[in-house]
C-alpha cells in the first residue's frame, strides 16, 4: 500500500474509530467545537476542525473513561498527561439520534485497540 501524502483524506476502512464534530476541552477551556477523534494504527489522535493535530499518543498510554457526573455523550481522556473532555455527537439533534452512545463506542474502540475485549 503506498504511503499516504500529507493532507490526503483518511478513509473509514483505515480507522478503528472516527468521530467528527467533537467538542474538545482542556482545563475547562474549549480547544475546538468541531474537532475529530481518530484511532488508527494503535494511536489516538485529537484533531481540530481543520485537521491539525491537538495531541496524539499510542492507545496503550491513553486513559479514557466516562464521567460519572454527566448524562451526555461525553468521555474523559488523558493523552500525554493532559486531560481532555470530549463531547461526542453534539452537532445537532439528528446526529445525536442517529449515533447514540458515541462515547461508549470510543471507549470500546480504545479497549479493542489495546487488545482487550469490549465491555458489554
Amino acid at each position: 500500500m503506498p504511503a499516504r501524502q500529507s493532507g490526503e483524506a483518511v478513509t473509514v476502512a483505515d480507522t478503528e474509530f472516527n468521530a467528527r464534530g467533537v467538542r474538545i476541552e482542556r482545563f475547562l477551556r474549549s480547544v475546538t467545537h468541531a474537532g475529530q477523534v481518530l484511532i488508527k494504527d494503535g494511536r489516538l489522535q485529537l484533531l481540530t476542525s481543520y485537521g491539525r493535530e491537538i495531541d496524539s499518543a499510542p492507545v496503550q498510554s491513553v486513559h479514557a473513561s466516562k464521567p460519572w457526573f454527566t448524562d451526555g455523550d461525553q468521555a474523559l481522556a488523558t493523552v500525554n498527561g493532559t486531560r481532555y473532555r470530549l463531547t461526542l455527537g453534539q452537532r445537532d439533534a439528528a446526529a445525536k439520534a442517529a449515533a447514540p452512545g458515541a462515547a461508549n463506542r470510543l471507549l470500546d474502540a480504545i479497549r479493542s485497540a489495546r487488545g482487550h475485549s469490549p465491555k458489554g
